[in-house]
């Protein structure tokens, strides 16, 4: 089954360095295969015989504490909890000169829709919604500030999720599709 492994703060602002070739050894030293790595910000497609979440969470955290003396959260999410996602986010939204939008994925602890209410968001401005596993936040450039979108990042909600772009979300996607597939190709290739 595909996974993608979302970690939370890492390489930003020169702290949690982690470089990406030596995360995927980590990965595939942890039994994952089909480990694929994108951009810098802890975005990990693989492959696992595992079916759960929870205990795949527990392991790559161990895992990374273990080869980078780093206490990494780190989030996994299969298939179709990411497709679930993506057919909720609009297709209009992007990320771009004009608009910000992002996924703000979540952990167990809060994911639930009650999560809305928790959020500094001034009404009316942006756009929010909720699907299971995430928080789909979108404001123009310019009203950005005024949302009530940056108060979040001090509060400790936000201790409880890790946030992509839109654009980064969406290729993530591609990604594990063509993770998917690849896995498909090789399955049949050997009851063949």
């Amino acid at each position: 089954m595909i996974y993608i492994a979302l970690l939370r703060g890492i390489n930003v602002g020169g702290k949690n360095k982690i470089n990406m070739k030596k995360l995927k050894e980590t990965f595939e030293k942890s039994g994952m295969s089909h480990v694929t790595t994108y951009i810098n910000s802890g975005n990990i497609i693989f492959s696992s015989k595992v079916q759960s979440n929870e205990e795949l969470s527990l392991q790559l955290e161990q895992a990374i504490l273990e080869d980078f003396s780093l206490p990494i959260r780190v989030i996994v999410r299969n298939m179709a909890e990411i497709q679930t996602i993506m057919e909720t986010l609009p297709e209009e939204w992007s990320n771009d000169t004009q608009m910000k939008s992002d996924v703000l994925f979540l952990w167990d602890e809060i994911n639930d829709i009650s999560v809305l209410d928790k959020l500094p968001l001034k009404p009316g401005i942006g756009n929010v919604v909720y699907t299971p596993g995430a928080i789909l936040f979108s404001v123009s450039r310019e009203h950005a500030i005024k949302s009530g979108i940056t108060k979040l990042a001090g509060s400790s909600l936000y201790q409880q999720m890790t946030v992509r772009n839109v654009n980064t979300t969406r290729q993530i996607y591609k990604l594990m599709q063509m993770a998917e597939q690849e896995e498909l190709r090789a399955e049949g290739s050997r009851r063949a």
